[in-house]
């Protein structure tokens, strides 16, 4: 396998434009970190278990003073450090709220929004995406990892939010990040195309599926494949990859080239799957197909492999 020097232009696919200087060898310097949130330009991304938190009317903003979220309930001690903005030096951090979206509602000033609604919608300039999906990341990760996992003591943040620390057994946990592989089967001029039931209606896309413990991406992308559609896989290149912050994931954009061509579905992941010539995927992607079948939006990887195939700009 090996990375193509022709691949991808990924010129709109979301969460890739994360410039900010994550300062990470200062993480634990608390007095610089202070002097940080003393600053009266630095802004908190603020959090719900399900969505961002926005303020409502006037300028659409990602972040928010430390005051508001202070106010909010944030626990001080749980407050993430991002990073800081190139140029301007301006501070990011993150925070879980106690209140769910539905208390929130309430507030006139505030409205909660999910992350994958901002980025289809465009409501943000694509330097802001990517530290949101930092953010929504990591706080996902703190929500569901509060205790240790090796004998059941409620940890505390260190290392500015990268960090979980058990006073117990003084385990350490560190965030983590799930390796997706997302792969477009060719053969010829067709593409393999399949369909889970959880996508919107007509929505038909690329295979993917989780690395396990101990392969390459080669040998998941042929793994997943077989084992979704029944379709074996030789040559396997690495064409692009993508944060996908929903929750956690590493999407790894991969193109195969197949060596069987009937498909086999036998398991539940997928209602359909069906090869693909070149005409039919251009109705998909011009919304002119006769069945009202279309491809993912133009936020995903999966946009990106298929169209940079139609367009043959990867092979």
């Amino acid at each position: 396998m090996h990375a193509s020097g022709a691949g991808l232009q990924a010129m709109e696919m979301s969460f890739l434009g994360n410039s900010l200087d994550r300062q990470s060898t200062r993480r634990g310097d608390k007095m610089h970190l202070q002097a940080l949130l003393n600053r009266p330009d630095t802004q908190v991304v603020l959090s719900t278990d399900r969505s961002l938190v926005f303020s409502a009317g006037g300028g659409f903003t990602p972040g928010h003073t430390t005051a508001l979220a202070r106010d909010l309930g944030a626990d001080p001690d749980e407050l993430i450090f991002l990073g800081v903005r190139p140029g301007t030096g301006q501070a990011l951090f993150a925070a879980l709220l106690p209140q769910g979206d539905e208390e929130l509602s309430a507030r006139e000033d505030l409205q909660t929004i999910d992350l994958r609604a901002v980025a289809m919608q465009n409501m943000l300039p694509e330097e802001d995406l990517g530290p949101l999906a930092q953010a929504r990341a990591l706080i996902h990760w703190h929500r569901t990892h509060r205790f240790c996992s090796r004998c059941g003591e409620e940890t505390k943040m260190a290392e500015a939010g990268y960090r979980r620390d058990c006073p117990s057994c003084g385990g350490q946990h560190f965030p983590r990040t799930d390796p997706c592989v997302i792969m477009l089967i060719t053969d010829g001029e067709r593409a393999l195309l399949g369909r889970p039931a959880r996508l919107a209606e007509g929505i038909y896309t690329t295979l993917a599926g989780f690395m396990e413990p101990g392969e390459t991406i080669e040998q998941a992308v042929r793994r997943e494949t077989l084992e979704e559609s029944g379709i074996e896989v030789g040559e396997v290149r690495l064409i692009s990859n993508q944060p996908w912050p929903f929750p956690a994931n590493l999407m790894l954009g991969c193109v195969g080239t197949a060596t069987s061509s009937r498909i086999d579905i036998e398991d539940d992941e997928l209602e359909d799957c069906k090869w693909c010539e070149r005409d039919e995927v251009r109705q998909m992607v011009a919304g002119t197909h006769p069945q009202g079948h279309r491809i993912p939006p133009s936020i995903s990887i999966a946009y990106e492999l298929i169209t940079g195939w139609l367009e043959d700009k990867i092979r």
